[in-house]
């Protein structure tokens, strides 16, 4: 008969968390990130502490960017490996609802342990308690039901017994993947069980690959032997499954091209010719006709965002079916799509054996050589650039991305979030393997700085390059000075646009006037004249002004000898877009207005409006 081993409950779970393991013997759960507080500092703080270097702690700055550190960390490793992130009860743990739903949104993999409300209930209302006038049983933690794919309340020492692998379950699940949330009572964590000692025998945690049901294959198989001009939408689950080598090898024995979602990005190195770039709204000229004449629309991994599928209107042949491999049955039978719920790699196995030496012609290749000397145009320096004549002329942002990219090695990894350079950087961008990072399912300003922080932890051997704008870096850039601490060198470049340049176009696309997005149109007293060298230099970094393109460029080269992050910080215009590509974007216009510029850009939308495909 087992023993049993006598433990509060907050030092059972670090225990028990520090003993799960990947199939490739490390720690699953890397380590937690924690901001302690009255709800967590005496129950989780002391177990943390007593753990050690069996599950290491690391102290962030502020809890939703601890978070994005995290999700970060998970998303760079494929989902094989995650992070914990704890808080006390109250505006802490609220902090991380909006990390919650980044990493539910993009299928991430993150455990929270916000501290609760006294189980007992003797003390009630304890300090920061949100009480509920007509359900007892309520705390703020109940804000995570809906962006958690696990959520359970820790109300007793023994419910950990089922509710940590029920957590792990969820979050190594290929299919239902995403972030679980144990909101643990915090009178409860300091609370003594005795706990069997086999609970705490290491456990190997395998991530499964299910195979495709064979009537699905074949009826897939039948529809791409019958298509004409099939294209391949490559989404972040072919990077997920390891299935990158894979996609090429099919797309090559079939001769099939290929666009890349921006969580797919970098799963097919940019130079191979059936790369032809991405799809939709932020897509490449060349992919995005590829998609208006394709008869069959082969989708591996993705969740057909609207940025994907310019909201339902770029797939616009006729005749064009929808095909979609996913994991998750909830994605793969979106919008109608003829089904194949499987593992990626395994799909894409299986379908190769049924279509066997079928080729299909050539894509059109000469529209690609075209796509990019555009952007080659796009990327070129300002000529007056580095001139006493010009030296006031501000870069645009594809003039930027220009500039890193020619410095760019294999190492090099462009990672991003919100603002112009998401949509910027995935058109115009070329990825080596595995060198791009955007998380833009839910765009969420302030995950730049400490994203990076987070992919530069998962892969130290990578050059990390976080595109950041000025008003993303006023909103979170405090993690800065823990990348600072920790000694995690990363580069920022940081473009200062003097506002939200991104949306003050699409304002202005949808016939608005200029409104508080830009600080010239905002109602305040003056403009600021901010030193954003100055601020990250306060917090340790290494900090420059860029002055031109070719300062840029000498400012990335020389970050790469640094044990700190660097800070670039360099002014650009707002009015420019990524100044190539792009499609239509539903974006409701008013139907009713008094201005010329509305009435017209409510005409455009209508005509929008009647290419989409909703079938």
């Amino acid at each position: 008969m087992t023993g049993t081993i006598r433990l509060t409950a907050a030092q059972a779970m670090m225990r028990w968390l520090s003993v799960q393991m990947t199939e490739d013997g490390e720690r699953f759960i890397e380590g937690v990130w924690a901001i302690f507080g009255h709800g967590n500092v005496a129950g989780i703080g002391e177990a943390l502490r007593g753990i050690g270097d069996a599950l290491p702690t690391w102290r962030g700055q502020n809890e939703q960017t601890m978070a994005h550190a995290a999700i970060a960390y998970a998303k760079t490793r494929k989902r094989r490996r995650a992070m914990a992130v704890t808080s006390s009860i109250g505006p802490g743990a609220t902090n991380m609802v909006t990390a919650a739903a980044l990493a539910h949104v993009n299928r991430l993999p993150v455990l929270f342990i916000p501290g609760d409300i006294f189980a007992n209930r003797r003390p009630d209302p304890v300090l920061q308690q949100v009480e509920d006038f007509e359900d007892a049983t309520v705390s703020a933690n109940d804000c995570f039901r809906p962006v958690s794919r696990y959520f359970d309340r820790i109300m007793r020492p023994e419910h950990l017994l089922t509710a940590l692998p029920n957590a792990l379950r969820v979050m190594t699940d290929p299919a239902n993947c995403g972030p679980a949330t144990l909101a643990f009572c915090q009178d409860v964590q300091a609370e003594a069980f005795d706990y069997p000692e086999s609970f705490f025998t290491p456990k190997v945690w395998r991530i499964r690959r299910p195979e495709p049901d064979l009537v699905e294959v074949a009826e897939v198989v039948a529809a791409i032997k019958a298509a004409r001009r099939p294209v391949i939408v490559s989404g972040g689950g072919v990077i997920y499954s390891g299935a990158e080598a894979d996609l090429l090898a099919f797309a090559q024995a079939h001769n099939i091209a290929i666009v890349e979602t921006q969580a797919g990005k970098g799963a097919v190195d940019w130079q191979e010719p059936l790369n032809f770039g991405s799809p939709g709204v932020t897509g490449s000229d060349c992919g995005n006709k590829l998609c208006a004449e394709a008869d069959l629309i082969l989708g591996v991994g993705t969740r057909f965002q609207d940025f994907t599928t310019g909201s339902w209107a770029i797939f616009a042949n006729p005749a064009r079916r929808l095909v979609s491999i996913n994991v998750t049955g909830h994605d793969a039978a979106k919008h109608g799509a003829m089904p194949l719920v499987a593992d990626a790699k395994v799909a894409l196995a299986r379908l190769a054996e049924g279509l066997g030496g079928q080729r299909f012609p050539d894509p059109d290749f000469a529209s690609r050589a075209d796509w990019f000397a555009t952007t080659d145009r796009v990327f070129a320096a300002p000529e007056t650039d580095g001139t006493a004549e010009g030296a006031n002329a501000l870069p645009s942002d594809g003039q930027v991305i220009g500039a890193v990219q020619r410095v760019a090695t294999e190492k090099t990894v462009v990672m991003c979030a919100a603002g112009t350079m998401p949509g910027a950087l995935q058109i115009l961008w070329r990825s080596a393997s595995g060198g791009y990072h955007m998380e833009y399912g839910y765009s969420c300003m302030s995950y730049e700085v400490a994203g990076a922080m987070g992919i530069k932890l998962a892969a130290p051997e990578k050059e990390v390059v976080c595109f950041v704008g000025d008003g993303s870096y006023m909103m979170a850039n405090s993690e800065l000075a823990t990348a600072v601490m920790m000694r995690v060198p990363f580069t920022v470049v940081l473009t200062d646009n003097r506002g939200y340049g991104c949306i003050n176009r699409l304002q202005q696309a949808c016939g608005g006037a200029e409104f508080n997005n830009m600080y010239k149109d905002s109602n305040i007293e003056a403009q600021p004249e901010i030193d954003f060298v100055a601020h990250a230099a306060a917090m340790g970094a290494h900090a420059v002004k860029a002055g031109s393109i070719a300062e840029l460029e000498a400012g990335i080269l020389a970050a790469r000898e640094r044990s700190i992050p660097t800070v670039v910080v360099i002014d650009t215009e707002a009015v420019t877009g990524p100044g190539a590509g792009g499609a239509w974007w539903d974006v409701a216009v008013p139907a009713v207005g008094t201005t010329d510029t509305l009435k017209a850009a409510r005409e455009r939308y209508e005509a929008g409006l009647a290419l989409q495909r909703v079938d």
